[in-house]
């Protein structure tokens, strides 16, 4: 069976949907030009109504989609859609910079982020995904290859939330998520260096010169600083 492609899932879809599908958008890293070996492809589905059934009839598609190492399709109505730019603006301000059309209207177009709910949520994150990454650390015993897990796992996020910081300097952040690095250096003093040689990693090359703890002690302490050069600036524009 021929592998299953965004467009193939989109013809699926207009099968298993009818007229409740709405909209089909491709988004992240296959769009942005970021695909290393370990990609996905992200797919956010827009019906008119998501009830049980609409759900059980696409178990089958969305089980064969995740089975080629997929995430299941993000799923809202268009209502809940454009009413959830509030919680979701990191998110969704990323996805309506870059994005491809596969079926139906553009939900992005006339959707509205509030820079004040994006600090916000982009505070959050940074802080949240910083505890974890620590948590995540202490039980890897140092073991090289779960500190290299680890790394591969977290880097892809947090390059994300770095293009939503620019977006704090006024600065609409490049599609790419590596095309950030210099210019939020321009802002923010960071040991930006060391992610290039995390993204290596996660394309499954190695790091050059330095063992996965040496990469680790650099990476931590260059996400803190982003971190909290962020908090600081919302504590001077007096958003705390």
């Amino acid at each position: 069976m021929a592998k299953m492609t965004p467009e193939i899932l989109t013809e699926e879809l207009k099968k298993s949907c009818g007229g409740n599908l709405v909209s089909v958008v491709l988004y992240g890293s296959s769009v942005a030009g970021d695909s290393v070996k370990t990609s996905d492809y992200n797919v956010l589905v827009v019906m008119d109504r998501v009830e049980m059934e609409d759900l059980l009839a696409l178990t089958g598609l969305c089980s064969r989609w995740g089975r080629e190492g997929n995430h299941a399709p993000l799923l809202f109505t268009k209502d809940n859609l454009a009413r959830s730019a509030d919680v979701f603006p990191v998110e969704f301000s990323d996805i309506k910079q870059t994005h491809r059309m596969l079926h139906g209207s553009d939900p992005f177009t006339e959707m509205e982020i509030d820079p004040a709910l994006l600090r916000l949520e982009l505070e959050h994150e940074l802080k949240s995904k910083l505890i974890i990454l620590r948590e995540n650390f202490l039980v890897t015993k140092g073991s090289p290859k779960e500190v290299e897990r680890l790394l591969v796992a977290s880097v892809s996020a947090f390059l994300t939330l770095f293009k939503a910081a620019l977006r704090l300097y006024g600065e609409t952040p490049p599609a790419r998520k590596m095309d950030v690095l210099p210019l939020l250096s321009k802002y923010i003093k960071f040991d930006e260096g060391i992610f290039p040689i995390v993204w290596e990693l996660k394309e499954g090359g190695k790091a050059s010169g330095l063992t996965s703890l040496q990469t680790f002690s650099r990476y931590m302490p260059a996400v803190q600083s982003v971190t909290d050069a962020v908090d600081l600036w919302l504590q001077r524009a007096g958003t705390k």
